[in-house]
């Protein structure tokens, strides 16, 4: 089948007409690909990492230093997900939260990870990049679970966090979120009830 631009174009899930390379803070959800769970488990509302886990959430504490003008916040990684506060900074020093819309449109792809970032998706695109060469070697290396053709799905969950008060219900419900695994959508066991 040949590619058909009008049959295939893909919808972007991004917030048409906002900047995301404007300073400010952005919650994020990456999913593996069929939400395989292949990073740990939750025993009794605790989050277990195995050893992909734990690569995971190391090079999720990594970015801030391999990314100048980039921090995190609150974050976890989850059996076949991970939840996380990002935040860009400007080189004025503009505030973290309560960014302002301007006319941009960003989709993530993976790729090769760039060092110079300065959108959303350049940051959450060199995450997924590098977090896969790094799953790959382990699956080589260490025999964690192969995965089906990619680690993550396409794309990711975005939400621009605009203020104080919803910067807070954020980290609590990242907080949380093992304690909900049950009842998870993500859980590919959840329970129902």
């Amino acid at each position: 089948m040949t590619y058909d631009p009008e049959r295939h174009r893909r919808r972007s899930i991004r917030l048409k007409d906002y900047d995301y390379t404007q300073a400010g803070a952005y919650f994020v959800t990456i999913c593996t690909q069929d939400r395989t769970c292949l990073f740990g488990e939750v025993v009794d509302g605790c989050m277990g990492l195995n050893g992909a886990g734990q690569m995971l959430a190391a090079m999720w504490n990594g970015i801030p230093a391999r990314l100048p003008g980039v921090e995190i916040d609150a974050f976890v990684v989850m059996p076949n997900h991970l939840h996380g506060i990002i935040l860009l900074a400007d080189a004025v020093g503009a505030p973290l939260v309560g960014a302002h819309a301007h006319a941009a449109v960003n989709r993530a792809t993976t790729r090769v990870a760039p060092t110079d970032i300065s959108r959303l998706g350049d940051v959450v695109g060199a995450f997924k990049s590098l977090a896969t060469v790094e799953y790959v070697r382990g699956v080589k290396t260490t025999r964690w679970p192969a995965f089906r053709v990619r680690l993550w799905q396409r794309n990711y969950y975005e939400h621009i966090i605009r203020n104080e008060q919803s910067l807070n219900r954020i980290r609590q419900y990242i907080d949380e979120n093992p304690l909900r695994w049950a009842f998870d959508d993500e859980n590919p066991q959840r329970a129902t009830s």
